[in-house]
């Protein structure tokens, strides 16, 4: 049985057209800066942006060339176009101009890139940050599901400014009903999020309900966590950002993004074949994303040792669990600390809120 992701699952979609963790909290936790190094996962390559704004140098990998084809073109778009040219061409704000745009931008992009999208067109026109499997799910579930719960009366309700106790109050009189309940659970199982949502080998290593743990951390974000300030619920919720963005999209941000863009490097191939090509120096950070869900301990103790090889003193990694338990391997532990304290105290204000777990550690 193949153990490498690479060989169970597709990589030659988007899978994830933006990225599905909070940039907030990864700054925090890595401390990215100038004359820091961080190798990310390259995903939809809004963290690595966000990264490479606060100063330091990111390789950004990626197994997949259709991940990577999305970044380089978030890149040109974000050279090339002003802040409110930039939101209407991801398909943030209202367009019908996004193919004649991308016109202008292809020579910008390298061939491999240029021929992904050349053969798109109706995805371009489309808006690439609605172009992955993960956002056609929550689209699935924003157009199927939930208004079979609540009206758009009550969506917009919940997306109102309050307080902790006045959502709490409105989630459980008006939210939390029996059909909400109900069909999460059933949408957000295992079986229909591995079909529509992810990939069923996503869910090899999770053991023990998936719903139910989903379920628990959205009430969380529904009374917690400020509804009105979190850019992810309201794609889920509504369809498109707005008016909270994602920290690499915000308009305070932008000249800090446009000036990192050139020190960002996008890698094809595994974090670890990264971090051993490009290692030399070694890195400050890692932004691993939820990958070690996915594979089995032996594996993740090779790729984990592979980053150690490359980390300075006092580098850090962070990555997400959201259903299978991962940390630091045995074997490593006399050189890496946990910064649970740290990690703890970001989960809680981590408004991708579908993670159970934030694991930060730091290289001795």
């Amino acid at each position: 049985m193949p153990q490498r992701i690479e060989d169970r699952a597709r990589f030659d979609l988007i899978r994830y057209a933006n990225c599905w963790e909070d940039a907030d909290v990864l700054c925090s936790a890595l401390a990215p800066a100038p004359g820091r190094r961080v190798l990310s996962i390259a995903s939809g390559g809004d963290n690595s942006f966000a990264l490479a704004a606060a100063g330091a140098e990111v390789v950004a990998a990626d197994l997949s060339p259709a991940q990577l084809a999305l970044c380089e073109l978030k890149r040109a778009a974000l050279r090339w176009l002003d802040h409110d040219g930039l939101l209407a061409f991801l398909g943030i704000a209202r367009s019908d101009r996004r193919v004649s745009v991308y016109a202008g931008l292809r020579e910008a992009l390298p061939a491999s890139a240029r021929d992904y999208w050349d053969a798109r067109p109706e995805a371009v026109a489309a808006g690439v940050a609605h172009g992955g499997k993960f956002e056609n799910y929550f689209r699935l579930f924003r157009t199927r599901l939930l208004p079979l719960i609540h009206g758009r009366g009550a969506v917009a309700a919940l997306l109102e400014p309050r307080d902790s106790p006045g959502r709490r109050q409105f989630y459980d009189r008006t939210w939390n009903n029996l059909r909400w309940r109900l069909l999460f659970r059933v949408f957000f199982s295992r079986r229909v999020m591995g079909r529509l949502g992810r990939d069923p080998e996503f869910f090899r290593y999770v053991e023990g309900p998936v719903s139910d743990r989903i379920l628990a951390r959205a009430e969380y974000a529904l009374t917690a966590l400020a509804t009105h300030e979190n850019p992810y619920l309201q794609f889920i919720l509504n369809g498109n950002y707005g008016p909270a963005l994602p920290r690499y999209l915000r308009p305070e941000n932008f000249a800090a993004v446009r000036a990192g863009l050139d020190r960002v490097t996008f890698f094809h191939g595994p974090v670890e074949e990264a971090a051993r090509r490009h290692g030399a120096g070694g890195f400050d950070g890692f932004n691993l994303s939820d990958i070690f869900e996915y594979l089995p301990p032996d594996v993740c103790r090779g790729i984990y040792a592979a980053l150690l090889a490359a980390a300075r003193p006092g580098a850090r990694l962070a990555y997400w669990n959201m259903l299978a338990p991962r940390s630091c391997p045995a074997e490593f532990a006399a050189r890496v600390r946990p910064l649970a304290e740290l990690a703890a105290s970001l989960l809680a204000q981590d408004q991708a809120f579908f993670y159970s777990r934030l694991v930060v550690e730091e290289v001795g």
